[in-house]
């Protein structure tokens, strides 16, 4: 295959991620027009329409969904080898892709990802949120951060924070208004601030275990969002009971701000992992889990 199809390929990897030619473009280094021109000579080449074209978006074809299905690991694997000949040179460089949702990105990178930069400047980090649960390989991410529970067991995960307990807290106003819930079933009675996935677009379950039996509630509320910070808004305005970290709510419940409730069917959780596929980890990457690895 010509050198020019193989540059055309990993141009067209980048258009099928970002479904922009502009937001693509940038990140390689051409002009939008240049790039159209690409993808229309590899089109040409390949006989076969990849991308639909409109005035505000890109879209895949179905030839082009199995070609990105295609180039995604292959592209990957490259990248993990040209990485690794920083093993020669003595450093670990390259782009590590990682994808993780908010609350763990907050706990996890916050501190620790800036110290890694300025350690490693040779290495380059893409962080996307999401709180979807997606197939790293497919999606051409080198890792992820996902609750420990939540992680395939085909893929290798390191500790990179302690063990989590999830609990329901509220107002000591809102409780004026309504009984302490004694069983999770007691939620049923009471106004709960409800969180949907957008990945799944389900709404969260709240989960409960004592005693080996597990229960799980669907929350039930005037209010239902897509993000923490304005479901913790509410709940500490009075809105309504929250299904919270504790981490996050332990300076409030400490205040007396907030008031925990079905503390006995709060049990911890395996806290997070960062995990990967685990074939020929780059020095970058290794570096990187050295750095977030967690050490009690």
């Amino acid at each position: 295959m010509r050198r020019g199809t193989l540059d055309d390929l990993a141009a067209f990897a980048a258009v099928a991620r970002a479904r922009s030619f502009t937001r693509a473009s940038a990140e390689l280094g051409l002009s939008p027009s240049a790039l159209s021109h690409a993808m229309r000579g590899l089109e040409t080449r390949l006989g076969v329409r990849l991308l639909a074209r409109t005035t505000r978006s890109v879209a895949l074809t179905p030839a082009g969904e199995r070609l990105k299905r295609s180039l995604d690991p292959a592209l990957a694997e490259v990248a993990r080898g040209l990485a690794a000949l920083a093993d020669w040179r003595g450093e670990p460089s390259g782009t590590i892709r990682l994808t993780t949702f908010l609350s763990a990105a907050r706990s996890v990178l916050d501190a620790a990802l800036p110290r890694f930069l300025v350690d490693h400047p040779a290495v380059s980090v893409e962080v996307i949120i999401d709180d979807r649960l997606i197939d790293i390989v497919e999606a051409g991410f080198d890792a992820g951060i996902r609750f420990g529970e939540a992680v395939e067991r085909d893929m290798l995960a390191v500790r990179v924070g302690p063990d989590l307990r999830t609990v329901v807290v509220g107002t000591p106003g809102y409780f004026a208004r309504r009984p302490y819930p004694r069983t999770p079933a007691d939620l049923e009675e009471h106004n709960c601030v409800a969180y949907r996935l957008v990945g799944g677009g389900g709404l969260l379950p709240w989960e409960f275990a004592r005693d080996g039996h597990e229960l799980r509630v669907r929350p039930g509320g005037q209010l239902v969002v897509n993000d923490g910070a304005l479901a913790g808004a509410a709940v500490r305005a009075g809105v309504g009971l929250g299904y919270m970290l504790e981490e996050d709510v332990a300076a409030d419940v400490a205040a007396g701000r907030l008031v925990q409730v079905l503390d006995e069917w709060c049990l911890p959780f395996p806290g997070y992992h960062l995990y990967h596929p685990g074939r020929q980890a780059t020095p970058a990457l290794r570096a990187l889990i050295e750095a977030l690895r967690w050490r009690a």
